[in-house]
């Protein structure tokens, strides 16, 4: 495993960070095809042996059952210090006024249930799951900065939005003298490259991170076009992010990896790790191929003739994911 800078932090993630949406209890929230907590410790287990050290989960995930499993697990497994934990804030966690976006009293509540059910006293990295437009910007980022300043969480993240959205964020704490966010975490892939237009070009040039997620595009580039898993039959959301004509990029996928003898979603992920401003694609594992495959495509180096082939039959996209 390699490991790198998050943005221009002195802190050290591993170039693979394991999405942990996959974990929680089944019929909690609305993902029917996660695994429930015996089925989820293997494989969490199997990542830290394989040198993965950051770990992302959200407030929303399996009605905060996915904290809960991931917190147990990594209590067991794996030393605190030594590891990288994220999560987030912003989606609804009760009905009624003050359920979820990032009030002040919305993100001061919520990172206390997020602790309690990991089960430690502070994240490395929280992030907003989203952009809150019914929020004051100053107001969000001063109860974030509240939060760092409390020893509560070290460093800052946020997650899919417009780049004048984010840039307006990162403005209002820089004017205040909060913190700034070290990362974002977008929607990024060979299927959606939206993000090349205004999003990465900003997090390169203000050293921010970037946090890929969907980089397999649900599955999509790891599979023939039109087969259908337990996990697409049912996900709404991600039948909304791509387009019939993407099927010529999983065509060029699956010729690549033919010709390297290697499994197709090692192409597409060692396609993300070569873009320069991505530091550590968060991957999803309900398999433990699903892990090798991963940890392997950070040691599979694609040429810029290879490179060239995945890109040229990509088209622009309607923005998604926000």
């Amino acid at each position: 495993m390699q490991y790198v800078k998050l943005g221009t932090t002195g802190l050290d993630v591993s170039r693979i960070c394991l999405g942990c949406m996959t974990y929680g209890v089944p019929d909690r929230g609305t993902h029917e095809w996660t695994l429930d907590e015996e089925a989820s410790r293997p494989l969490i287990r199997q990542a830290l042996d394989a040198g993965i050290t950051f770990f992302d989960t959200a407030n929303v995930y399996s009605d905060g059952t996915s904290e809960e499993i991931v917190g147990r697990a990594l209590r067991d497994f794996a030393r605190r210090d030594e590891i990288v934990l994220a999560t987030k804030v912003h989606g609804r966690m009760r009905p009624g006024p003050n359920g979820g976006g990032l009030s002040r009293k919305a993100i001061l509540t919520e990172i206390d249930h997020s602790l309690t059910r990991l089960g430690t006293d502070y994240v490395d990295l929280y992030q907003i799951h989203r952009f809150d437009a019914h929020t004051p910007v100053e107001e969000t980022m001063e109860a974030l900065h509240d939060l760092v300043k409390a020893g509560k969480v070290r460093y800052l993240g946020a997650s899919s939005m417009y780049a004048w959205q984010f840039s307006k964020m990162q403005y209002t704490a820089e004017r205040h003298g909060w913190t700034k966010f070290a990362s974002m975490q977008n929607h990024y892939n060979l299927l959606y490259r939206e993000e090349e237009r205004e999003m990465l070009p900003l997090c390169a040039d203000q050293g921010v991170g970037v946090l890929p997620w969907s980089p397999l595009a649900r599955g999509r580039l790891t599979r023939d076009w039109g087969a259908v898993t337990g996990r697409s039959a049912t996900d709404d959301f991600g039948s909304r992010l791509y387009a019939d004509g993407d099927r010529a990029i999983v065509e060029a996928v699956t010729r690549i990896a033919g010709a390297r003898d290697v499994p197709r979603a090692q192409v597409a992920l060692a396609w993300l790790l070569r873009q320069a401003t991505v530091t550590a694609p968060i991957v999803g594992a309900s398999k433990p191929r699903h892990l090798e495959d991963a940890v392997a495509a950070v040691e599979l180096a694609l040429t810029d003739e290879e490179s060239e082939q995945l890109e040229q039959p990509y088209g622009p996209h309607p923005v998604a994911g926000h």
